[in-house]
Order: structure tokens, then C-alpha cells, then sequence
């Protein structure tokens, strides 16, 4: 695109900030930071703004609850520097990362919707990792149920730690033995952790289910989880058609740019 790609109507760095309840001074960040065209000088060295940074602050905004602060600001970068394809290739990493999201969420539905005994236990075996020689057939151990969840022993030990499974000790030997509620823990803490979920906030939702002797508690945080991921479809929407306006409104701007306006007051 061309260089002249302002509207010729002066603004405020303060007529810019209003609307959004913005102070000025983040008005200038945003614009040091390529979130804004740059703006025009006066002679006497103040910054005038025009419509389309008028548009352009809307539509940072507008990508904010979809996308996030730091991919919203690349969105932006790309488009003022005229590179819009680097823009669209963020936006589709956007929503493919929200399509992942949303498979995880139907993992972790079907997850709860079958949290017996797995078919297909491995048997255990020999000593190690495995387990020592002579334990329950009912029991795992950390190295087949890590290998199970595609995840490092590490990890379980970590869980641990945080009280999120609470496998028992083999007396004789010291193994971790990890019976069938162990499991469906582990299994529980896994979907919800690929869900975004932190170790202190799946804690007291393991401590319900222990507590309750069920899965109910679950219901809520799932329904929040389908709940963040509607709003967050819905503000992708939201910022595609903002984007949308601006590079329409960049574009006109370079074919005919507009008179001069009254000049703006704040450097």
C-alpha cells in the first residue's frame, strides 16, 4: 500500500483515547508500538491522528478478547507495514488453536463419560519402573501409566506432590502402586491440564470428586470451559469484522484521501 494512508481530519491523541475510556498516553504506547499507523506532526511537533486511527484503536481492541494482547499486536503490525498475509496466517493460528481447544474439551467430556478400568490394562511385569514382581492385577505403576497418558514418570511425581493422585507405596519394595481411583485422577488431571487448566485450580475440583465419591463437580468447570470458548469464537467474529472495516477503510483512504481538518493540541 502507499505511503499516504491517513485521513486528512486531524484528531486528538485525547478524541482517540475518550471513547474507549483510554488515557493519551496509551493512545502514544500503542502507537510506538506499530498498533497505529503513525501519526503526523504539526510544525510545532504535535501528533494529529485521523479517522482511520480513530479505526485502527477500535480494531486492536476488537482482536484483544479473541486473540490476545501479543497476537493482536502482531495482527496490527502486519497490517500497518501493508503486510497483510502475515496478518490472516496469525488469525488462522487463532482459530486452529481454538479448534484444538474445543476437541480437548470433547476429550475431557468423554473422558468422564468412560473413567472405568481401561480395556487393554497392561499386565504388570517385572521389577523397575513396572512394578515388583507379585503385585495386584489390578494395580499400575508409574512407568505403564505414564506411557498410557504420553506423558514423563515426572510428571506424575509432580501431580503428586501437588496432591492431584495419591498413589500408595508397596510396603516391601517402595514402588508407587497406583489403583483404579489413582488412575481415573491421573486421567482427570491430564485432560484437564491439555484443557489450560493450572495444578491449583484442578486441585479442589479432585478434592470434590474424592470428597463426593463422583464426578458431578466437574459438570461446573466444564460448562465454563464451553462457555469460554463460545466467547472467545464469538470475539474472533467480532475482531474479523473490525479488521475487515479497517483494511477497507485503508485502502479508500489511499485512493482519496481527504482535506486537511483542524489541527490537533497534544504532542
Amino acid at each position: 500500500m502507499g505511503e499516504n494512508l491517513q485521513s486528512r481530519t486531524r484528531l486528538r491523541p485525547v478524541d482517540l483515547a475518550r471513547p474507549h475510556g483510554l488515557s493519551t498516553q496509551a493512545v502514544r504506547n500503542y502507537e510506538e508500538a506499530g498498533i497505529l499507523p503513525a501519526a503526523e506532526r504539526t510544525e510545532s511537533g504535535y501528533r494529529t491522528y485521523s479517522p482511520l486511527h480513530a479505526r485502527a484503536l477500535a480494531t486492536f481492541l476488537a482482536l484483544l478478547p479473541g486473540h490476545g494482547h501479543p497476537t493482536a499486536t502482531g495482527i496490527m503490525r502486519a497490517v500497518n507495514r501493508g503486510a497483510a498475509d502475515e496478518a490472516f496466517l496469525l488469525i488462522d493460528e487463532s482459530h486452529a488453536q481454538l479448534l484444538e481447544d474445543r476437541r480437548t474439551l470433547r476429550a475431557v467430556e468423554s473422558a468422564l463419560r468412560d473413567l472405568g478400568p481401561e480395556a487393554g490394562e497392561p499386565e504388570v511385569t517385572g521389577p523397575g519402573e513396572s512394578g515388583p514382581p507379585g503385585s495386584p492385577a489390578t494395580a499400575t505403576f508409574i512407568g505403564p501409566l505414564a506411557d498410557r497418558l504420553s506423558i514423563r514418570p515426572a510428571t506424575l511425581r509432580k501431580w503428586e506432590a501437588a496432591g492431584l493422585v495419591r498413589p500408595r507405596r508397596d510396603p516391601l519394595t517402595g514402588y508407587r502402586v497406583y489403583g483404579e481411583a489413582d488412575v481415573r485422577d491421573a486421567r482427570l488431571v491430564h485432560q484437564l491440564r491439555r484443557g489450560g487448566y493450572l495444578l491449583e485450580q484442578i486441585a479442589p475440583l479432585i478434592g470434590q470428586v474424592r470428597t463426593v465419591g463422583g464426578l458431578a463437580p466437574l459438570e461446573a468447570a466444564l460448562t465454563d470451559w464451553r462457555a469460554r470458548l463460545a466467547a472467545r469464537g464469538r470475539a474472533l467474529l467480532t475482531g474479523a469484522a473490525e479488521l475487515d472495516a479497517y483494511l477497507r477503510k485503508r485502502e479508500a483512504t489511499q485512493a482519496h484521501p481527504p482535506e486537511l481538518g483542524t489541527p490537533g493540541d497534544s504532542p
